[in-house]
């Protein structure tokens, strides 16, 4: 039969990543006879420039994969088989509606708790859009950390919720310094605007236990034990401090506590610094040195900065130094940390914390293995558990833990989902859950300044519906009546923002519809240096060397992190002066490697770890370990090696490789549990502690030993 013209004709959609990952890619998806067939990046938008990474440029394969869950399916087999048949979507909404109510009729609704993270990022379908529902519901209240939630606390607490540096005015720097961030596999539409400023004349350093992909292209690479960032921080700031190397002018006019910070920062001397971190003092001195007078000078922090016992107090230190050397007096200086704080999003609008009970317990998604094997002591026990846009199996602590409690058969659980993980294979009911190209969402970025709106490409394939309406029908079923349960996503995304914000002046959704994505409405990029003359969103105005923020509120949890509440969390008293926190886990504890799991080249989280282009490039599981240290334990390159330590082991085949520090070795998170040789990943061996502020997690924070299998 020969295709008529229509069905020839190929349209195209504006469209975004929906991945966790900064760089928040605009997207041109071609459409062909009701089908997409190809997906592009948009070549228009200034900042990522029409390219898309190895984890999203296949995302055709992934919407029309065989292995997609296209129909409800309930539990025939025992949990963690994978054993399921088809249901219709009515006899699993009421199954979940008939489980929750017997189950709050039994224990009370906190017996519920949601679990979602990692996943979707969009306004309308990510993080938040259950939160009504559960708060509605009365369910456990869950903190959501495992990402830079330290690192906030302790940014805001030096220098406000500010966006900072534009991430494109990078070009205009002449002193670029990554720490703990593997720009090319994680952030790879940011490295064009460093590689020009390079070409320009700038220097760019990176500090990192790894030489990675992105270190291999800087002009120095700084190799530092993991977990010692903040030692190296302050010693910088001793060596600035001592040798009046500091923006006088700046730091009298825009800050606040420097005689304090310069009493403390005495002893943090190079010397001391080169004995934590593995770093010779001359050359921390060097470093301090050029960062100072090589201006306008930059520093970009990844995720991985706070993943240690003190990476609060890292961050603390890393955010003081710009304003030490009035770096922020010019476009290019500064710090650049999450540039999502310029977004207005009308946060109350997607949370409703007004729906959630007074007084409702809160458990932390990084000690769901412990809340479900019942060491929290929790009562009401969870005994039921709602998964979606997340894989706590893959990406939680304690896998051996997360796996015992969601194998407990007393245990209720739903997962919405794509695929059949390795958490979906221990639900009890999986629903289908459409890809980005089947539905509406809007976007902010953590990585630069453009909203963006994504508008589906196709219809639903199977039964897949969107997070949006699943909620919508479990609200109806669950008999709630409230306005917000029965929005439209057209509705939903009229108010993701505050559009009378001025820094969403001329954007509104019918210019998204055309354009497809807008920058806020801030000077150029060339133009852009928000604390030139300070302005910082503290409550003093200025850069907080001490912090009033730590001395009323302590420790604390933004609203961003913890659904159900739009308030800053008090936790304790914390020192307002930044210090040295060492890392946790010593080689002490009998093991004597320093574990660290970045993110994966070729996944996001455990995003397309199922994917069979992503597994090719990814490889299977491995272990990185430098040649001395696979010498001593008789480990060839290539050979397969059991990591383990008290909580757990899983099997890696070993890379030997000088590109890792002595005495660290590092595993990438991402890959599937099914997948993997052992049938257990790297978080079989993560801690379950938290860092100093934040409720930040500890993964590289993490000892271990390996030996040939």
């Amino acid at each position: 039969m020969t295709a008529t013209a229509d069905e020839q004709a190929t349209t195209t959609v504006r469209g975004a990543c929906p991945h966790d990952c900064p760089d928040t890619c605009a997207m041109l998806v071609s459409v062909r006879g009701g089908r997409a067939v190809e997906v592009r990046g948009d070549p228009g938008h200034p900042f990522t420039r029409g390219g898309l990474c190895v984890k999203v440029n296949n995302y055709v394969d992934k919407a029309y994969s065989p292995d997609r869950v296209l129909y409800p399916m309930r539990r025939t087999g025992p949990k963690g088989s994978g054993q399921f048949s088809r249901v219709s979507w009515e006899e699993a909404l009421d199954e979940i509606a008939g489980r929750f109510r017997s189950a709050i009729a039994g224990h009370g609704p906190e017996t519920v708790m949601p679990v979602s993270y990692l996943g979707t990022e969009g306004i309308l379908n990510g993080l938040n859009v259950g939160d009504p529902f559960f708060n509605k519901l009365g369910a456990t209240i869950t903190e959501r950390t495992y990402c830079d939630s330290g690192a906030c606390t302790a940014y805001t607490m030096t220098i406000g919720a500010t966006a900072g540096v534009d991430p494109e005015s990078l070009v205009h720097s002449r002193y670029i310094l990554i720490w703990a961030c593997n720009m090319i596999s994680t952030n790879l539409h940011l490295w064009p605007f460093v590689a020009e400023a390079q070409r320009r004349g700038a220097k760019v350093v990176v500090i990192d236990p790894v030489r990675h992909r992105t270190a291999a292209h800087a002009d120095w690479y700084i190799p530092i034990r993991p977990g010692t960032d903040g030692a190296l921080a302050l010693a910088m700031m001793n060596v600035i401090i001592g040798e009046g190397l500091t923006d006088e002018a700046y730091v009298r006019d825009h800050t606040v506590g420097y005689e304090e910070l310069a009493g403390r920062v005495k002893d943090y001397t190079p010397e001391w610094a080169a004995e934590q971190t593995g770093i010779p003092a001359g050359d921390i001195r060097t470093l301090a040195r050029e960062y100072a007078t090589t201006q306008p000078s930059m520093i970009r922090i990844g995720v991985a900065i706070e993943r240690h016992a003190g990476g609060g107090q890292t961050v603390r230190s890393i955010a003081c130094l710009p304003a030490l050397t009035g770096a922020w007096r010019r476009v290019g200086g500064g710090l650049l940390q999450l540039p999502l704080w310029a977004f207005p999003v009308n946060w109350p609008a997607l949370l409703h914390p007004e729906l959630a009970t007074p007084g409702t317990r809160v458990v932390n998604q990084f000690l769901l293995g412990r809340a479900l094997t019942g060491e929290l002591g929790l009562d009401p026990p969870v005994t039921a558990l709602m998964v979606y846009n997340s894989n706590p199996v893959v990406v939680c602590p304690e896998q051996g833990k997360v796996i015992a409690g969601l194998s407990r058969d007393d245990l209720f659980t739903v997962v919405s989902e794509h695929f059949l993980t390795d958490t979906a294979r221990y639900a009890d009911l999986v629903l289908p859950a459409t890809t980005q190209l089947e539905q509406h969402d809007i976007m902010f970025s953590w990585g630069h300044l453009y909203v963006t709106l994504n508008t589906p490409a196709i219809e639903p394939v199977g039964e897949a519906v969107p997070n949006t309406e699943l909620f919508r029908r479990l609200a109806a079923r669950m008999g709630f009546t409230e306005e917000c349960f029965t929005r439209t996503d057209e509705q939903m995304m009229a108010e993701a923002f505050d559009w009378s914000a001025p820094a969403m002046a001329g954007i509104t959704l019918e210019t998204l519809r055309r354009t497809g994505w807008a920058r806020l409405s801030l000077p150029p990029a060339d133009q852009y240096a928000p604390h030139a003359e300070g302005n910082f969103p503290t409550p003093s105005g200025k850069t907080e060397f001490r912090s009033s923020v730590a001395e009323q509120a302590g420790n604390f949890v933004l609203p961003l992190f913890r659904q159900g509440s739009n308030e800053y969390q008090p936790g304790g008293t914390v020192d307002p002066l930044p210090h040295y926190v060492e890392p946790r886990e010593t080689a002490g504890t009998g093991y004597r490697l320093n574990l660290i799991s970045p993110k994966s080249h070729a996944y996001l989280n455990s995003s397309a770890g199922n994917q069979p282009a992503q597994r090719r490039v990814q490889g299977e599981q491995a272990v990185t370990v430098h040649p001395r240290d696979a010498a001593e334990r008789g480990i060839t390159d290539g050979q397969y090696v059991r990591v383990f330590n008290d909580r757990g082991q899983f099997t890696a085949r070993a890379r030997v490789s000088d590109e890792i520090a002595t005495g660290v070795v590092m595993a990438p998170v991402g890959a599937w549990r099914k997948n993997a040789m052992g049938n257990s990943t790297v978080n079989a061996v993560s801690p379950f502690v938290f860092a100093d502020l934040g409720n930040a997690p500890t993964f590289s924070d993490t000892r271990v030993e390996l030996e040939p299998t």
